[in-house]
């Protein structure tokens, strides 16, 4: 592709194994600065970016092993899996919810407070997607790999907790370094099954 941004689009994969390489600071920061240029609900920016490294990453990924006890296979050794590529990145990004939004929507808008909830809560949502889609493409373009763990969902109270973000909403914990090695990617459905054209 000649345009460069679709072309990174197209590019990125979710890679679970990293060379023993660092991130540079630098490199960190960009795309935490992409993360943070998304669109938001009512421009909230009701997210907040954690970055863990060297002893708080690897507590973490033992953190996640630890709690894989609880669960039967194969969620157990999903979250395995898991705390294997938290291990071998050099730097983990987890991404939270802040709440903002829901307090200050409740405001600007006079809806029943359990409507409010849903409808706020899933804008939040919504827009710290946008955000770690963005963290992602970035990330691609200074050829990182990345993997969106979605997995911890299943224990995001102690993700939480041990994040310091207790009252926060877990949205994602990613990896990212230089790829150990990258596969050709999903084999992805076409356009035609995937989109349809309303006139």
């Amino acid at each position: 592709m000649t345009n460069e941004t679709l072309a990174t689009i197209k590019m990125r994969r979710s890679v679970r194994t990293f060379q023993a390489k660092k991130v540079s600071e630098h490199n960190i920061k960009q795309i935490l600065q992409a993360a943070n240029w998304a669109p938001s609900a009512h421009n909230q920016q009701s997210w907040r970016f954690i970055v863990l490294q060297d002893e708080k990453k690897q507590a973490l990924a033992n953190l996640v092993t630890n709690k894989a006890n609880d669960f039967e296979r194969p969620t157990s050794a999903l979250l395995r899996m898991a705390a294997r590529s938290i291990t071998s990145a050099p730097v983990v990004i987890a991404v939270a919810n802040t709440g903002d939004l829901i307090k200050h929507g409740m405001d600007l808008f006079k809806v029943k407070k359990e409507m409010g909830l849903d409808f706020f809560r899933t804008m939040e949502i919504q827009s710290s997607a946008a955000a770690v889609e963005n963290l992602l493409l970035a990330a691609t373009s200074l050829d990182l790999a990345t993997v969106w763990l979605g997995i911890l969902y299943l224990i995001k109270d102690e993700v939480l907790k041990f994040l310091g973000e207790p009252n926060g909403e877990f949205m994602a914990v990613i990896p990212v370094g230089y790829a150990d090695k990258t596969g050709k990617g999903p084999k992805k459905r076409n356009l035609d099954v995937a989109a349809r054209y309303l006139s």
